[in-house]
């Protein structure tokens, strides 16, 4: 199956269980098409299938709850009830219980295609 016809299929399943608003859809695909980066931040349920076939050997670690979604855009400061500045994860809306190096992965990848100059190596 394309990637066109994947995500169909998603953005469909997606209208099955909840309010879909078409043009923040719209909106998404044009930001998706912008750059690698983008592609990886909007697409972590393709993520969840890909890694399977790129890195196999991950799948028998352990799985506990994760990020899922983890890339370099979901951390970040905030100040808790207390005012305190807590430093974290900012996005937990695809968590799931996956691999843990796949947060480790995806970080990483994430780091090269926002393009911050760092090589592979420095990444890991």
């Amino acid at each position: 199956m394309s990637f066109v016809e994947e995500n169909t299929a998603y953005e469909n399943w997606m209208r099955t269980v909840g309010d879909v608003v078409e043009d923040d859809l719209d909106r998404k695909h044009d930001r998706m098409s912008k750059n690698a980066f983008k592609f990886l931040r909007a697409t972590f349920f393709r993520w969840a299938y890909a890694v399977k076939a790129t890195a196999p050997e991950i799948i028998g670690l352990p799985a506990p709850l994760a990020v899922g979604d983890a890339h370099v855009e979901n951390f970040g400061i905030w100040r808790d009830a207390e005012t305190r500045l807590v430093w974290g994860v900012n996005d937990h809306d695809d968590a799931a219980e996956i691999p843990y190096a796949s947060d480790i992965l995806r970080l990483a990848v994430s780091v090269r295609l926002a393009n911050f100059s760092v090589g592979n190596h420095d990444v890991a």
